[in-house]
């Protein structure tokens, strides 16, 4: 299979960071993914107390959030695909609108005291569904709307959004749980989703964004093997692989030391309980925000391929550090400087992704790497949640060995050396 990759004109400097927001279509894109992270919180807030309210079981909880988790892993390489097929902005005001709708129905139906647990299975079953439409189309629906040269501070603006909106969403979510009643939480999702279809509506193509593609391969060709061509296409191209692989590498190395490695950290070794826990989390968030403000910032062009392998560097010996350290405020220190490196790398591995990538597979090659994400991350949680209590410093360790291995991988790659 023949790769093509789109044609890209590096300029000598990039626009500041504020140059996206001076146009319309992103100031929308960028309202409408807050909202869909904001409405993600409630959701995740409102199914979890009233299955609790409900059950009484934490096992009926884990069972709910698996229904939500299970359709979005199967489904989001066909979300790819189809994002690469149809249009993305309507794919997204399509998933919106469904959400909308769900939400609106529990509502409802909670309200009129007529919700069961059957019920909240099906709901957060049809709602991971839809989300897998919505989450590839978000992050290939960028280059349509801003110019080549503003990707980076383009991504840099909407990952502080997003990391915002996904701890804002919860936090208010709680108070209106707790103020009124979960329905009110769902009624309160709903209204977010329907202010999402509204905004990405206005989310209009640039002028001088290239004419939708029908995707690679024959107009005719099915789904299936739309999906085996992006499949075909990440493993093909060295420095996509590489891409996913470190992406995957960071996500199975965030996912586990990050939850329950934190959580066994702050109350066995810095012995703080929930504070301890609540600064590590903290301080995570606020370096991954700083972090990106950094590199949309930066107006020189970086080698993206040596600052994608740098990162698992960086991380690995973070980790390391985590395995020894026993003082709350070197560890928020060190994990403070984690998430830094975490959000500057992402905001030009995304932009590297979307620049060069062609939009005919882009959506998949995003949904690929999404589903490696999926993939890795519950592994990690089992693994690590294993080893987090009796030897948690083997668990930061181990961690680490991963990401400085599969750094070194990458930087035996010339073709990923050589990214720019």
């Amino acid at each position: 299979m023949t790769q093509t990759m789109a044609p890209t004109e590096t300029p000598t400097e990039r626009p500041s960071l504020r140059a996206p927001l001076r146009t319309a279509p992103f100031r929308n894109l960028w309202t409408a993914q807050s909202f869909s992270l904001l409405g993600d919180g409630f959701s995740t807030v409102a199914f979890a107390w009233i299955t609790l309210t409900l059950t009484h079981s934490s096992l009926a909880l884990g069972v709910v959030l698996a229904c939500q988790a299970v359709p979005r892993a199967l489904l989001t390489l066909l979300g790819g695909a189809l994002s690469d097929r149809l249009s993305a902005r309507h794919l997204m005001m399509f998933s919106s609108l469904l959400r909308c709708a769900l939400m609106a129905g529990v509502a409802a139906t909670g309200f009129a005291h007529l919700l069961n647990l059957w019920m909240l299975f099906a709901a957060a079953a049809f709602f991971g569904a839809v989300d897998a439409f919505f989450q590839p189309a978000r992050s290939s629906i960028l280059p349509s709307v801003v110019e080549p040269e503003q990707l980076e501070p383009a991504n840099a603006l909407l990952s502080v959004g997003s990391r915002v909106a996904s701890v804002l969403g919860p936090a208010i979510g709680g108070i209106v749980v707790a103020a009124t009643d979960p329905s009110a939480a769902f009624a309160v999702d709903g209204a977010c989703f329907a202010l999402v279809a509204l905004f990405v509506s206005r989310a209009t193509r640039r002028l001088s964004a290239p004419a939708a593609r029908t995707g690679t391969g024959s107009a005719r060709d099915s789904l299936g093997s739309r999906i085996r061509a992006g499949l075909v296409y990440v493993w093909t191209d060295p420095r996509i692989r590489a891409m996913v692989a470190i992406d995957t590498a960071v996500t199975f190395c965030y996912a586990g030391p990050f939850t329950v490695g934190f959580a066994s950290l702050a109350r066995f070794r810095l012995h703080g309980g929930a504070t301890s826990l609540g600064l590590l989390d903290g301080a995570l968030a606020a370096g991954a925000i700083v972090g990106a403000l950094l590199g949309g910032a930066t107006r020189r062009h970086l080698r993206v391929g040596l600052l994608i392998s740098a990162l698992t560097g960086w991380l690995g010996a973070g980790m390391l550090a985590l395995g020894v350290l026993g003082n709350l405020v070197e560890a928020v220190g060190v994990v403070l400087l984690m998430g830094l490196g975490i959000g500057f790398q992402g905001v030009f591995g995304m932009s590297w992704i979307q620049r060069n990538i062609r939009g005919e597979i882009l959506g998949r090659v995003i949904s690929v790497d999404m589903v490696a994400g999926y993939i890795a991350a519950p592994v990690s949680l089992v693994l690590c949640g294993a080893l987090a209590q009796s030897h948690a410093e083997v668990m930061f360790a181990a961690t680490a060995a991963v990401l400085i291995v599969t750094g070194a991988a990458v930087l035996c790659s010339k073709p990923v050396v050589s990214m720019v």
